[in-house]
């Protein structure tokens, strides 16, 4: 089987990282297309996994986009003839879905964002199949959507596939003595952020002043910092993130695949974004391991109640939660290739 990977986000090569390699042992082709967003690029070098990069990230607004999704749906159409694929497949995939429409190539598409209207209107209605987690909330065609119990971050965070190693998250940041927190902005340039906004400057400065007499505080950004901040920007390597992740006290920050990451990894979020920007599988997680709140104030006193009541509970009664989560989940990406075939 021929397969063509399209990457357009840092977490969406975390995603199919394990899938490539189960597919290659088995003997299949697989191309990779990038997009030159954040940290996508190098992650995949780091990982030494060969790719194409076929565009980059537009400047935000309506207009941005869609000269991206014209300029890049040309270049993978070449790839596709090119490489000649039995499948095509995207997380999101909207570049995906509409190619493999337009060179009458199936394609199949993983989502876990139902926020992402706009993107899924033009996705879904090309895709030959969709496969969601259980928790997801949108709407999808109903003879074209598969579902499963999981999320994307099991792909890649199961402990079958990932071991976290302290001295990594050391070369990171991690602080050798005391807690550290990992606090996530995001630039609001995706498709479903649009007419959206991040914390306010003067909120985002007084919860940075609260952290630090808490701990050690590691900023990542997809902007640049403001020069008070800049001191607190992460510095690791993007393939060193989850080490990191996974030995910190708390996460809080506006990236819900952040939140649900560390979720699997063990460690307390707190998902801090509008209702608007609600996602089924945070919902899950505050459900099944009791390790994400979503809070939908930017308040410091809120967030400052929220993260004591979501790091109360003890190591002990932590990991039992999550291996009791764990252990309900699929295999995901045995799940991935397994549609990828069908």
């Amino acid at each position: 089987m021929r397969v063509l990977i399209d990457i357009g986000h840092p977490a969406h090569v975390h995603f199919f990282k394990n899938p490539i390699r189960l597919l290659r042992d088995r003997g299949d082709k697989v191309l990779v297309t990038s997009r030159d967003k954040e940290c996508a690029v190098p992650l995949l070098d780091q990982l030494g996994v060969e790719h194409r990069c076929l565009s980059a990230q537009h400047d935000g607004g309506a207009g941005g986009m869609a000269r991206e999704l014209v300029q890049r749906n040309r270049a993978l159409i070449r790839q596709v003839r090119d490489f000649r694929p039995d499948v095509i497949t995207g997380v999101g995939g909207i570049f995906a879905a509409q190619t493999g429409f337009l060179t009458r190539t199936r394609s199949v598409v993983f989502y876990d964002t139902e926020r992402a209207t706009l993107q899924n209107a033009l996705t879904y209605p090309f895709a030959s199949r969709i496969v969601v987690p259980e928790c997801y909330e949108g709407w999808t065609p109903k003879r074209r959507t598969v579902r499963y119990r999981g999320c994307h971050e099991l792909s890649y965070l199961h402990p079958r596939y990932f071991q976290p190693d302290i001295e990594k998250a050391y070369e990171a940041g991690l602080a050798r003595s005391g807690n550290t927190f990992l606090l996530r902005l995001v630039s609001w340039k995706a498709n479903h952020d649009l007419h959206e906004k991040g914390w306010p400057l003067d909120q985002l400065q007084a919860l940075v002043k609260e952290l630090t007499k808490m701990g050690h505080l590691i900023i990542s950004s997809e902007a640049e910092l403001p020069v008070d901040l800049a001191p607190y920007a992460y510095n690791g390597r993007a393939d060193q993130m989850h080490h990191l992740m996974a030995f910190c006290r708390a996460f809080i920050g506006e990236s819900a695949t952040m939140a649900s990451e560390c979720a699997v990894l063990g460690v307390p979020s707190l998902y801090v974004a509008r209702e608007s920007q609600f996602r089924g599988y945070i919902t899950w997680h505050n459900r099944e391991t009791k390790l994400v709140r979503h809070v939908a104030d930017h308040d410091l006193h809120l967030l400052l109640y929220e993260l004591q009541a979501i790091t109360a509970p003890t190591v002990d009664q932590r990991r039992r939660q999550r291996e009791a989560f764990l252990d309900s989940c699929l295999d995901v990406p045995e799940l991935v290739v397994h549609a990828l075939r069908r």
